[in-house]
């Protein structure tokens, strides 16, 4: 997706993502393919809880690389890569939503969420799974996306507290009211 960028598979696939971006900043750019092939799946499901369309949720995620790319000296690499790239990837997100505000707001992808396939032994089992996934996607939408993000981050994501913290400039403790707010008003909906 990171058009034009060619890398060397040999000695950095086994590397963590801190010195690949620590040898882009010495100037191995090629490299940077790497992290772009490791973080494009990730950030593509991350973006699909922001945006419905496919190809903007692409758009997006190129600019996301773009920018990494274009920032990757101001990486601190005594810190970790992906709340990093995860930050870029909330700004140009949310960005979108604001320009795109009046369009339908898609707020998870049931794959993501339901990465197994349910049983399919009976017609009862699909049509209950149908139900689930409808009734789920009914809740999900009430719940605000200040509450409604950090609980991505967390369960879907699986990025720590520290992390989404970093991610959205907010104290570690307000990441934990935050999911914990989101969870109980998942229950309260689901539960009538």
């Amino acid at each position: 997706m990171f058009r034009g960028v060619v890398y060397n598979v040999d000695s950095m696939v086994s590397r963590t993502d801190e010195e690949i971006a620590l040898a882009v900043q010495k100037g191995d750019v090629e490299s940077f393919g790497i992290l772009v092939e490791r973080f494009e799946a990730k950030l593509l499901r991350f973006g699909r809880k922001f945006l419905t369309d496919r190809q903007d949720i692409e758009d997006l995620v190129q600019e996301v690389f773009i920018k990494a790319y274009s920032n990757i000296q101001s990486f601190d690499v005594e810190r970790r890569f992906s709340p990093w790239i995860y930050r870029i990837a909330h700004n140009e997100f949310v960005n979108a939503l604001k320009k795109k505000s009046r369009l339908p707001f898609m707020l998870f992808d049931f794959d993501t969420i339901f990465p197994h396939p349910f049983a399919k032994e009976t017609a009862d089992a699909e049509v209950n799974e149908k139900e689930l996934r409808g009734m789920l996607s009914q809740s999900l939408e009430h719940i605000n996306p200040k509450y409604r993000e950090p609980l991505v981050l967390h369960y879907i994501e699986e990025l720590d507290y520290q992390e989404i913290a970093e991610i959205l400039h907010i104290p570690m403790s307000t990441v934990g009211v935050r999911i914990y707010r989101a969870k109980t008003m998942l229950k309260k909906i689901l539960h009538g």
